[in-house]
């Protein structure tokens, strides 16, 4: 049986009130609640002494420690090696970073191809590269009755000239997971790079980076339950014979070339009690087959929660949906909007009234946002389950909107 009340436990966050009821965070997809062994890695790191890299002395060489602890767990996370794994700021800055290193080599003969449905930080590092060195940007469309990617024409998007091809795993706003062995298939005929923002779809599901059979990877820890930085996985070659923007002074072997500065010593500190805290959950010899049953037990009960919320959203009248139909794989990720309804009034009443915690906006996935005509009207509504969510917390967020629908139904008929 999923152990629940033992997981919530293990989130400090959750006993919060506010109005005097308890906090129900739907949230997750902006940012996940913090385990408490996380706060306590951090805190231990504040609290006996913090240095900066190369020193003699114990502190320095603790944090080296604790960042060696985290490559490993991130490997461990991703099927990937230590020596892959770089820290920074966000997921945000490593992709702008990385592309400025890669665009280095492209030319007015290249071209690198983006998709419609992903969150900008995935589109617009690879574009302003690209306009900085003339070479033509092409998009995979998104079917906006599916919310999916259009992979008609991936034969024709990704050509010889492809220099790099970025995909998202999973959609942070609808929720829809990438089909992109099509996309892989195509990028590795033609030897294109493939870099995939995985920051939605790493809470969510077991992501085997060469069973992918992608080359850079990107997630944030804030998205599963930790501190806030960035981390990318770039396989060694690749990573080898990347260029990057770098001080004279600064390493230049890997995985260190790319971590630019004094890094977030405590945040790194805390990564592998993230990891830790999801093989707790599941079971295997190794944490890495931890990692895996653990996401399998994840998945069961994230689906279980957002198959309830959906079918209930659905017998609304007055909510649209946005999802793909039922044989696309989705995430526990449920974007909706009420008619008539301004998405901000929504999450504040819901807020004020039940403490349900829960985001409104395009969430930076602002082309499909534009391509459904959202953004005219504030985006979506959008509701993001967690490992930690209960099926009580659920139904209170479903009773709650057909609440606010009745009343402001009500006010619209006066």
């Amino acid at each position: 049986m999923y152990p629940i009340n033992e997981i919530r436990k293990r989130f400090p966050s959750l006993t919060r009130e506010y109005n005097g009821k308890q906090v129900a965070y739907f949230d997750g997809p902006g940012g996940s609640q913090v385990e408490k062994n996380v706060i306590e890695a951090m805190v231990s790191y504040l609290s006996k002494g913090t240095a900066n890299l190369h020193g003699e002395f114990p502190t320095s060489m603790e944090t080296e420690q604790h960042i060696k602890k985290a490559r490993k767990a991130i490997a461990d996370l991703m099927n990937a090696q230590p020596n892959e794994v770089a820290f920074g700021q966000n997921s945000t800055s490593l992709m702008l970073s990385v592309a400025r290193g890669l665009s280095k080599t492209w030319t007015s003969a290249n071209n690198i191809v983006v998709t419609e449905i992903d969150h900008r930080s995935n589109v617009d590092s690879w574009l302003t590269a690209a306009e900085d060195q003339n070479t033509e940007v092409r998009f995979i469309p998104v079917d906006t009755e599916t919310l999916s990617l259009d992979l008609s024409k991936v034969a024709d998007l990704i050509d010889e000239n492809t220099a790099i091809v970025a995909v998202t795993l999973a959609s942070n706003a609808v929720g829809t997971i990438t089909d992109i062995k099509a996309i892989t298939k195509r990028a590795r005929q033609v030897g294109a790079i493939v870099v995939v923002d995985a920051v939605h779809a790493v809470p969510h599901y077991y992501i085997n980076r060469d069973e992918l059979d992608v080359d850079i990877l990107f997630c944030s820890a804030y998205k599963f339950f930790g501190p806030h930085i960035g981390i990318s996985v770039i396989k060694e070659d690749l990573f080898e014979k990347l260029s990057v923007y770098k001080l004279k002074p600064a390493p230049g072997f890997i995985p260190d070339k790319l971590e630019t500065g004094t890094q977030n010593h405590e945040a790194i500190a805390a990564i592998e009690s993230c990891v830790n805290f999801i093989a707790s959950l599941g079971t295997g010899d190794t944490r890495s087959e931890k990692i895996q049953s653990a996401f399998s037990a994840i998945e069961e009960h994230e689906d279980k929660l957002a198959n309830l919320l959906r079918n209930a959203l659905a017998d609304i009248p007055e909510v649209t949906l946005y999802q793909a139909p039922d044989n696309v794989a989705k995430t526990p990720t449920i974007a909706f909007t009420i008619n008539g309804a301004d998405p901000v009034d929504v999450c504040k009443w819901l807020a004020e009234n039940h403490s349900i915690f829960i985001a409104s906006g395009d969430f930076y996935a602002s082309t499909l946002a534009d391509k459904l005509g959202l953004n005219e009207t504030g985006g979506w509504i959008r509701a993001g389950l967690a490992p930690y969510n209960t099926e009580e917390e659920t139904t209170r967020l479903i009773e709650a909107i057909q609440l606010y629908v009745a009343k402001h139904l009500s006010y619209q008929k006066i």
